[in-house]
């Protein structure tokens, strides 16, 4: 739907006496309605109509295997994860590594500011449940240790 065809059928419901005209196309749907003098009447109640959905990104899953037992180190802010100091360099901890408290074991970067993630505790590195490169939440969890 372009901008031509927006204008011109703006122009019929102006020299018309619709109260409102709904018009789809390409995926997209255009609502026009005259202002009424007077209150606004309540909203019509019924399905709205959505712009179609993007097809979901497809993205592996790394599901813990093995004991229950054991805590996670959770994100401290939101922003983009980071497993390596740089591109091309080792991760900062590796699945059986064991690690003390106070070890870097990824960085977070929220508004150009890179975050380092410690441990809190000593032990061992169980699983890695985010991938370098994915948006994390605060408190969401990244690392398991045992």
């Amino acid at each position: 739907m372009d901008i031509n065809h927006i204008k011109s059928l703006i122009d019929v419901m102006a020299q018309s006496d619709l109260a409102e005209m709904e018009v789809g196309k390409d995926g997209w749907t255009l609502r026009l309605v005259r202002r009424r003098e007077g209150p606004e009447p309540p909203p019509v109640s019924g399905p709205k109509r959505l712009p179609a959905a993007r097809p979901p990104v497809e993205r592996a899953i790394r599901i813990p295997q093995g004991k229950p037992e054991g805590s996670s180190i959770s994100a401290p802010l939101a922003g983009t994860v980071y497993l390596s100091r740089s591109p091309g360099e080792p991760a900062f901890v590796e699945i059986g590594q064991a690690i003390r408290a106070g070890t870097t074991v990824c960085v977070i970067e929220a508004m150009k500011v890179f975050n380092e993630v410690k441990a809190e505790r000593d032990g061992t590195v169980a699983d890695v449940l985010v991938a370098p490169g994915d948006e994390v939440d605060a408190g969401q969890p990244l690392i398991r240790i045992d």
